[in-house]
């Protein structure tokens, strides 16, 4: 078992541009947190979502079935709820439903004292023309800097 569980969704920043950023715990079962603290989960392809009852759920996020999981093991991939306060929930949900915006999982990690969290952020999807310059930037610092070290 590793001490520092660090899993990242590197595209986010990619595909979109973030503008508000939580901390969230997240509801889950035995073998879920036992997978997690294995370092066997994916949260690429997620997205948070509202229920009809204004409460907050991460969506497809993969966790793998625990290898020692009898037949208490959970399904890979399923809603899990997220644990945030009743003001962060109602801001969140105002600004999903009036401007339309994403929320997107960034980072799940653990806390000292042993608890799972998801860093959740509120994001603007990015047009075609922002992502070709970010690689546009991407290749010109790359090319400056390998000019600066053949330089010296």
């Amino acid at each position: 078992m590793q001490k520092n569980i660090n899993i990242q969704n590197k595209k986010a920043r990619f595909e979109y541009e973030i503008l508000d950023t939580y901390i969230a715990g997240i509801q889950l079962s035995g073998t879920e947190i036992k997978s997690i603290r294995d370092s066997k989960a994916r949260i690429t392809e997620s997205f948070c979502e509202f229920n009809d009852s204004g409460e907050l759920f991460v969506i497809n996020m993969f966790v793998e079935e625990y290898s020692f999981g009898s037949f208490y093991n959970h399904r890979a991939k399923s809603e899990r709820k997220l644990l945030l306060t009743k003001q962060e929930l109602k801001k969140l949900a105002k600004q999903v439903q009036n401007v339309g915006l994403t929320i997107i999982p960034l980072k799940l990690f653990i806390t000292d004292k042993g608890w799972a969290k998801l860093k959740i952020a509120l994001c603007k999807g990015k047009k075609l023309y922002d992502k070709r310059q970010v690689l546009k930037d991407r290749d010109q610092k790359k090319s400056l800097d390998q000019i600066k070290k053949n330089y010296k």
